[in-house]
């Protein structure tokens, strides 16, 4: 499989990194200056260096990785994103009101995937998959990050919703797999990060979430939760994109990944909320807030993003940054 390749910057923040990488570890970095925290920049930017922790890019000089300049200047970068996401949520504490509001959906719904059930095109549903696949190729990947802060039932509970999402043992299963078929079914490529160049912000801030809360444990409240959000409201979005590419004369080949978390996310729902929250606010309750922001800011990428998409197809353009080719049709 070929290596990642580095992105192409958008801004001085994403070309300092990217330039940097090219050099062998301990070229200088810039001092950050207020960014935008939400901008195409530090997205960029804050995806290049997380990215270094996973499958990193092709050339990249590995010892990048824990280099202390390059973490630095990550760190300013994770300050401004998550002051932000702070300052836009309404916090608090009560985990269990938070995740009762996740249950409630409003009548009509107006998310992406009820526009893509009741009259999204083909095209319209091809773009949404690929803004998904920086995040579904990592699916789950930063949740196991959290296991080694975790004790008693809450990590074996985590594990236990890993070891599905990870295809319970066999490599065809696993659900990066099933999305990376779900492409290719499409007219898609399926390569790693092929499209990251074609995607713009609101779908990499998604992701870059999940990273951030993944690597620092001081944050792995806020780990929980977004696990516990994405879970909960993953499995009526995958119903209706499946009955989206149904009505396109989708087969079992482009269903499969969606029908897959229908259930499965049903039942991780209760795993995360009763399990694996439920006992880790009983060892250390004073991780609730933590818990409740987790939650929050998973809901506001997630709504940032489906803003920035809606709009766009509402006015007749393309929602992301490079318009794909035609394509017939799902197999």
């Amino acid at each position: 499989m070929p290596e990642p390749v580095l992105p192409r910057p958008r801004g001085p923040l994403s070309e300092a990194v990217v330039g940097a990488l090219r050099a062998p570890a301990g070229a200088p970095l810039p001092s950050v200056a207020e960014p935008d925290p939400f901008g195409e920049d530090l997205a960029v930017a804050l995806h290049t260096c997380y990215e270094l922790h996973y499958e990193s890019f092709g050339g990249v000089d590995p010892d990048w990785e824990w280099e202390p300049g390059l973490l630095a200047f990550r760190r300013s970068l994770e300050r401004a994103f998550l002051a932000a996401l702070r300052s836009a949520v309404a916090g608090g504490d009560d985990v269990a009101g938070v995740l009762d509001e996740l249950l409630v959906e409003p009548v009509p719904g107006t998310g992406v995937s009820h526009f893509l059930r009741d009259e999204g095109q083909w095209w319209q549903l091809r773009e949404h998959l690929v803004h998904r696949s920086i995040y579904h190729h990592k699916e789950a990947d930063p949740h196991a990050w959290v296991i080694p802060r975790l004790r008693g039932t809450a990590k074996a509970a985590l594990v236990a919703v890993e070891f599905d999402e990870f295809g319970g043992g066999h490599g065809d299963r696993v659900h990066a797999k099933l999305y990376a078929d779900l492409l290719r079914a499409s007219g898609l490529a399926d390569g790693y990060l092929h499209y990251f160049d074609d995607v713009p912000a609101p779908a990499i801030a998604v992701v870059n979430l999940m990273s951030m809360l993944g690597l620092h444990r001081v944050l792995r409240g806020g780990m929980v939760g977004h696990f516990a959000a994405a879970e909960i409201t993953t499995a009526p979005s995958a119903a209706r994109l499946t009955t989206a590419l149904q009505r396109h004369g989708g087969t079992a080949a482009t269903t499969h990944f969606f029908t897959e978390h229908i259930e499965a996310d049903a039942v991780h729902e209760q795993v995360l909320r009763h399990d694996v929250i439920g006992d880790l606010l009983a060892r250390e309750p004073h991780l609730a807030p933590d818990v409740v922001f987790g939650i929050q800011a998973t809901e506001l990428m997630e709504a940032r993003f489906g803003a920035h998409v809606l709009s766009a197809w509402r006015a007749g353009r393309s929602s992301l940054l490079h318009e794909l080719p035609d394509h017939p049709g799902p197999a």
